[in-house]
């Protein structure tokens, strides 16, 4: 086996690499990653510098892992402000740090991909690897974020810190339609669901569900001006752009679920979602005219639909937001691994994730009591 790091994903051919992607998960795939670099959305100016990891047998392509160089924390959404004030207040550099993760995107998904049948085997080197470079390269520390749980499991194997978190979302019971979806529901919410439906309906607001074949350059031009908004609103940084939000129409055309809100002739708003072949993944979500409910609506049921519609097991709507629950989406946790070079800060931050861990259990354990659905006799 022979182990390369490549400074750019389009230093290997999209094919051998989506090879190794399961799920058909369309931020691990090539397309996404290349169409980020491509376009500006990583790289010096936000703080992530690709390293990808990539492991040949005879000259193909066995595993991989989708690693950056981070001089910043920003677009991580596992947050470790705490950490890296620690550090520059022991006179310590945290950054620059070792990154395994999907930039700006708080998905579960595979970090450590692999031939089938081969994971055992690759997953210890490419691991390895890993923490070679970041001790050739003296970084503070290593981090897989959002894995899923048997990558997880691996790294915790390995002696890598677990931290934990939660996020909301919605399980598929094998719904036919909407209403068998809301006749789970306990009465009260389910009033609350159909009433927030009537107000955009009653607002005369119609609903486009689109993909990468039947949305427009208009209307990506339109959606890229309501996700600039919402950034600029926040007083964050954009990072995502139109030339990539049309390159993922182009290269990704079945996986893109957009959905418009038109008010008459003008298009207000829009939602952007990712599928799997399993999983809907909500991501984004903009406006310039506010109407009553239509942010639940375009981003949570006509997400639900389109699960219900297609088979979709599950829909991961993004981080955070506890109002998510009363729209059918529980809470689940998430997981990251951690690696710390330093020993004097490795036993502190274990300490701190341990609590860390409890204290989201506890969190988890009181919010089942807000279940919206009905208890089971």
């Amino acid at each position: 086996m022979k182990v390369r790091i490549h400074t750019s994903i389009s230093e290997i051919t999209a094919d051998v690499w989506n090879a190794l992607v399961r799920d058909n998960n369309p931020f691990v795939r090539h397309e996404f990653l290349n169409a980020m670099e491509r376009h500006g959305c990583v790289g010096e100016k936000f703080g992530w510098l690709p390293r990808h990891i990539a492991v040949y047998e005879d000259d193909l392509l066995i595993a991989a892992m989708p690693l950056y160089e981070k001089h910043n924390s920003y677009g991580e959404f596992v947050f470790d402000n705490a950490w890296a004030d620690a550090y520059e207040r022991a006179g310590r550099n945290y950054f620059p740090k070792l990154v395994s993760a999907i930039p700006y995107t708080p998905a579960t998904g595979q970090r450590l991909l692999a031939v089938a049948g081969r994971e055992k085997e690759v997953r210890p080197l490419l691991l390895q690897t890993a923490l070679r470079l970041a001790e050739e390269s003296g970084v503070s520390s290593f981090h897989v974020l959002f894995p899923d749980s048997r990558e997880h499991q691996f790294f915790h194997q390995q002696g890598l810190l677990s931290r934990h978190d939660c996020q909301f979302h919605w399980r598929n019971e094998n719904y036919r339609e909407f209403d068998d979806f809301l006749n789970r529901m306990v009465s009260r919410k389910r009033n609350n669901i159909r009433q927030e439906r009537r107000k955009v309906s009653q607002a005369d607001i119609k609903l486009r569900v689109l993909n990468g074949h039947t949305a427009t350059s208009l209307d990506w031009r339109n959606f890229s001006r309501f996700y600039e908004q919402t950034f600029a609103e926040k007083w964050g940084v954009a990072t995502f752009n139109l030339g990539f939000f049309q390159e993922l129409a182009q290269t990704l055309p079945d996986q893109i679920v957009l959905v418009l809100a038109d008010a008459g002739t003008t298009c207000i708003a829009g939602a952007l979602m990712y599928r799997s072949d399993t999983t809907l993944y909500g991501r984004h979500w903009g406006c310039i005219e506010q109407v009553d409910a239509l942010h639940f609506e375009a981003c949570y049921y006509q997400g639900i639909e389109y699960c219900i519609r297609h088979g979709l097991q599950r829909f991961e709507p993004g981080a955070q937001g506890e109002h998510k629950i009363a729209r059918g989406f529980l809470p689940t946790l998430t997981r990251s691994s951690h690696w710390i070079a330093d020993d004097d800060f490795r036993q502190p931050i274990s300490n701190f994730v341990a609590h860390e861990r409890q204290a989201v259990a506890e969190y988890m354990a009181q919010l089942e009591v807000a279940s919206p659905y009905k208890k089971c006799e």
